[in-house]
């Protein structure tokens, strides 16, 4: 296997400190960006910036980089994908090393999630742009807004790409987990537009929206409906004043399944649901329906697997197939018909305050990726099979 040096271990640990000072929540990552552009720039790497920043709301768009293997640009090529963004912050984000794992100084995130495989890939970088290529060329694509609904790898333009095999770490969850299931997702909008009325002279002309609201809710199945599917509201918005019938009220709701069509049925169900308590409140329903990303099985013999796996092997890890409840940048490429995988990273506790990642997760996940490199050579047929593997 491919082990990173000490040297390298320690330039992981001051990029990775620098990656989570430049804080990035989804929409505003330039700090981010400008500062992976800088760096890569000085490996002499050409970073491309797209312009998908109007289209997803965010200050910045995609960013792409390459390096080519032996063969040059028409050689082939494998993916490294991180997101740049981090959900929104509680308070400023100072890394520190407490008992040999990372953790912001402040309460609030760390910024782990996704800033631990940004700073991984960018140490692959470092190694493979020195001197002798890679023995497969490289590409490094830094998403924007993964956390909101992945719009920056929607946006993305996949064409771009000479990529045969895509990798992502984005599962906040033990080394070793290898993501072959995720699951498609549906977001309903449900605007509801009752009669306002004085609610204390007379109640009787008015047409509550949010009693409405809450007759759709009521009739809902929502939590975790089965092995494979979940149902949830988790914003609703209404009225006026406490003396006011409310007119208005606007409820978002979704649904996830790893069965396709189980995720538009229920979809379906909440929507008979909104529309039904409408017609009994006689107020008028507004709906937005939308797939947020499509899910995907990854088969078992599936090239992108057989190289995590064997990477996990040879670093020390026995390979878990996990279906997930979430979604990683690996749903968009998927649809777009890139053969990609996500592995877990050993982030703990990520959208929290609580957020942390141990320095040795980070040095086995840069252990992980650069073995990533040496066996999809193996895979694509650049390199051949060693005899024995250490």
């Amino acid at each position: 296997m491919t082990r990173a040096s000490t040297d390298e271990r320690g330039r992981l640990d001051r990029t990775f400190a620098a990656l989570c000072r430049a804080e990035s929540p989804s929409g505003r990552e330039r700090p981010c960006a400008d500062w992976l552009t800088r760096e890569l720039g000085a490996m002499g790497l050409a970073v491309a910036e797209d312009d998908t920043g109007p289209q997803t709301g965010s200050d910045t768009g995609n960013l792409h980089a390459r390096i080519p293997g032996p063969a040059g640009d028409d050689g082939p090529f494998i993916l490294l994908c991180a997101h740049m963004d981090t959900v929104p912050l509680a308070a400023p984000v100072e890394p520190v090393l407490a008992d040999g794992a990372w953790e912001n100084a402040h309460k609030g995130i760390l910024g782990a999630d996704n800033k631990s495989a940004v700073a991984i890939f960018t140490e692959v970088a470092r190694r493979h742009s020195r001197g002798a290529p890679p023995p497969v060329g490289i590409e490094l694509v830094f998403t924007t807004c993964e956390e909101t609904s992945l719009q920056g790898s929607r946006a993305f333009d996949s064409s771009r790409l000479r990529s045969s095999l895509g990798f992502v770490f984005d599962q906040a969850t033990a080394i070793g987990g290898v993501i072959v299931a995720s699951p498609s997702h549906y977001r309903i909008i449900g605007r509801l537009h009752g009669r306002a009325a004085h609610a204390g002279v007379r109640p009787e002309a008015g047409r509550s929206a949010i009693q409405a609201a809450c007759r759709a809710i009521a009739a809902m199945r929502l939590g975790r409906l089965d092995e494979q599917t979940t149902a949830n509201v988790g914003m609703i918005e209404g009225g006026s004043a406490i003396n006011v019938i409310p007119e208005h009220c606007e409820l978002t709701a979704e649904v996830r399944s790893l069965d396709a069509e189980r995720a538009s049925a229920v979809a379906t169900e909440l929507i008979d649901h909104l529309q039904d308590a409408a017609d009994a409140g006689e107020c008028d329903l507004d709906l937005a329906v939308e797939q947020m990303f499509a899910g995907y099985r990854i088969t078992p013999s599936a090239p992108q697997l057989a190289v995590a796996e064997r990477a996990l092997e040879r670093c020390g890890y026995a390979p878990e197939r996990l279906a997930s409840g979430g979604a990683s940048d690996v749903n968009s490429f998927t649809v777009d018909g890139l053969p990609c995988i996500c592995l877990a990273d050993g982030v703990q506790a990520n959208h929290t305050s609580g957020e942390r990642v141990s320095a040795q997760a980070l040095y086995d996940m840069l252990d992980v990726a650069l073995t990533i490199v040496d066996e999809a050579a193996v895979e694509l047929g650049v390199v051949a099979e060693p005899e024995a593997r250490s």
